[in-house]
């Protein structure tokens, strides 16, 4: 079987990960898995042979070095290597562990089992090559986010008793779907889940399938925000984005227009110091920044219509 893909190999400081996984998604890495031992890290990351050559390969050791210096940790070191595509699909996943996020969820990798006590909302999940496996800070933020927004009630429900109506909720860039997921195990009544990228919304699709979810509750569509506004028939309740900060800027106006005076968005994949232009950007569209919660590097913005 011919070799079509790279494998890189990288230990570095713990306090790095965060950075290396930022520089590894940026590069066009597809699967990615981390293992703690002791104080090193130590990262592995796929990517096709016909995305990158060797150049490209030296400059990214370049880049991670400068990202260490200019924190003043111990530059990580980079191998790499050719494997198969066989070898590739299988090799990551010996690495990633059933691990728990937030108050609420557990999530399984799908070729194991399920733990004996229940007392999580699982989702199961088998990221493919799409992003979302959840144990990047932004996704765990997203996730975490989500719950808090499904946990309240609003004023106007207690003084009425009127009954909840089901939430539409739009998850921009979905990747694996881990967040469509996980808005449905919490009680959303129809996510719009989109991807530019195809294996995204295969890997979509897949899942939606694993976590036993009705087709017309979980709904992918590869495109992004235009589709969106194409197949709904009244405006969302709510916004995931977890891509990137000059995306999600970019985005806004589409976002903003399929939304309502009471639709509240979750936005993250944005860096700390990426913070104050997302806000401003997300200002002058018509929203409001209700929190900012940050892991690391990484923040993530919950927002609400003005």
């Amino acid at each position: 079987m011919a070799n079509t893909w790279w494998e890189l190999n990288i230990l570095s400081e713990p306090d790095l990960e965060e950075t290396i996984f930022w520089r590894l998604e940026n590069f066009g890495c597809r699967g990615t898995a981390v293992e703690i031992k002791g104080n090193v890290s130590f990262v592995k990351a796929y990517l096709p042979t016909f995305k990158v050559q060797l150049l490209d390969l030296a400059a990214l050791s370049l880049w991670l070095r400068q990202d260490a210096l200019c924190v003043g940790l111990t530059a990580p070191v980079l191998h790499w290597g050719l494997i198969d595509e066989e070898d590739w699909s299988s090799s990551w996943k010996q690495h990633w562990q059933p691990e728990e996020i937030g108050d609420r969820f557990l999530i399984n990798p799908a070729w194991l089992p399920l733990p004996e006590s229940l007392d999580r909302l699982v989702i199961r999940l088998d990221p493919g090559v799409a992003f979302g496996t959840g144990n990047h800070a932004t996704t765990q933020l997203c996730l975490e986010s989500l719950e808090m927004r499904f946990g309240e009630i609003p004023q106007s429900f207690l003084d009425t008793e009127e009954p909840r109506k089901p939430l539409i909720i739009a998850d921009i860039g979905c990747g694996s779907g881990i967040l469509g997921v996980g808005a449905i195990l919490l009680g959303a009544g129809k996510v719009y889940a989109v991807d530019n990228d195809p294996l995204a919304v295969k890997s979509t699709f897949s899942n939606r399938t694993l976590n036993q979810i009705r087709p017309d509750s979980l709904i992918p569509l590869e495109g992004s925000v235009d589709i969106v506004r194409k197949i709904i028939d009244q405006p969302v309740d709510g916004i995931v984005c977890n891509i990137l900060a000059d995306v999600i800027i970019e985005l806004l106006p589409e976002m903003t227009a399929i939304t309502k005076p009471s639709t509240w968005g979750i936005f993250s994949g944005i860096l700390l110091e990426q913070s104050k232009a997302v806000a401003d950007a997300l200002e002058q569209n018509g929203w409001i920044v209700a929190t900012l919660w940050k892991r690391k590097e990484w923040c993530c913005l919950n927002v609400r219509r003005s």
